[in-house]
């Protein structure tokens, strides 16, 4: 298999998901390097082999290879949803006209509950944990706030701007996966501490649009956050995974845990498909099992 052969469909597959999916750069990146890590498989084993003549059995032959490499399921099915979707494609635009995925089975892989935060540890966090002095203490603290009490994602928080923020009707406007927007309300004490930060945003920062910035002014980087919230979570949990999608899992968790509608939580957490909400009322049926087991004679 040539070059022009194995990246001509490749490109225009990825010009699809980036133009007509609007998928985000990271979802685009992971697409590409599967497709791209399959492709080299295949020109390695079937030189000079078209991507129109690949068979399923050629498939299962990469996974079972990466299977050997330890790789795991979540890692595989992922992989797999890649090339279903590429040929997907292909069928729509007419250059095939059977997907070799069709005899492709996903493993099945065994669902862990989202890891939260109990909700008095993260009342303790607010309440008596010391951040750090100045302007940079001050964002960590809002930072980890307006996770808390919206369950946005790490990449949603980042890029939001000042003009996402409506204080008067105390919503924020969050762009989602698929450049899909929502409206998160947050509480009158939030917006009013919010209002606040941007009041007294260092002179650095003047022209630049985000909600949250450094000392000097710039926006916020991903590691960055992802540093100091796993910092300030290591004070209050002993969880073994620290970072702002815990956050996230935290605010589903408290909202069903305190009698929330499972529609509502899915709307606010930007899910597609209930199925992804659904695995909070996991959470939700082990607190009644465990009030059960404390309150109950027989229990």
């Amino acid at each position: 298999m040539n070059f022009q052969t194995r990246y001509t469909p490749l490109n225009a597959f990825l010009a699809y998901l980036q133009f007509e999916k609007r998928y985000s750069l990271h979802t685009i990146t992971a697409y590409s390097n599967d497709l791209i890590q399959f492709f080299d498989f295949v020109e390695t084993q079937y030189e000079g082999l078209g991507f129109d003549q690949i068979t399923g059995t050629m498939v299962r032959s990469w996974l079972a290879n990466m299977k050997e490499e330890e790789m795991t399921g979540k890692s595989l099915n992922r992989k797999i949803s890649s090339l279903k979707s590429f040929y997907k494609y292909q069928i729509q635009q007419g250059k095939i006209t059977k997907s070799p995925m069709e005899t492709v089975i996903s493993p099945k892989i065994s669902k862990r509950l989202p890891a939260f935060v109990a909700e008095n540890d993260m009342e303790q966090l607010f309440v008596n944990l010391s951040f750090a002095e100045g302007w940079k203490g001050y964002t960590e603290k809002m930072v980890i706030q307006l996770f808390y009490a919206t369950g946005m994602r790490l990449s949603e928080l980042i890029g939001c701007k000042e003009n996402q923020l409506d204080i008067s009707k105390r919503i924020i406007k969050v762009l989602g996966k698929g450049n899909k927007e929502r409206m998160l309300p947050i509480n009158p004490e939030l917006a009013n501490e919010l209002k606040k930060y941007i009041a007294q945003k260092p002179k650095e920062a003047l022209g630049n649009p985000s909600l949250f910035v450094t000392e000097k002014g710039k926006s916020l980087q991903p590691k960055a956050v992802y540093t100091f919230v796993k910092f300030y979570l290591s004070q209050v949990t002993t969880l073994q995974k620290k970072s702002p999608h815990v956050l996230r899992h935290s605010f589903a968790t408290h909202l069903m845990n305190n009698g929330a509608d499972l529609n509502a939580v899915k709307e606010l957490l930007g899910h597609s498909s209930l199925a992804a909400t659904q695995v909070y009322t996991h959470n939700t049926i082990e607190k009644l099992k465990e009030v059960f087991a404390k309150a109950h004679p027989k229990a």
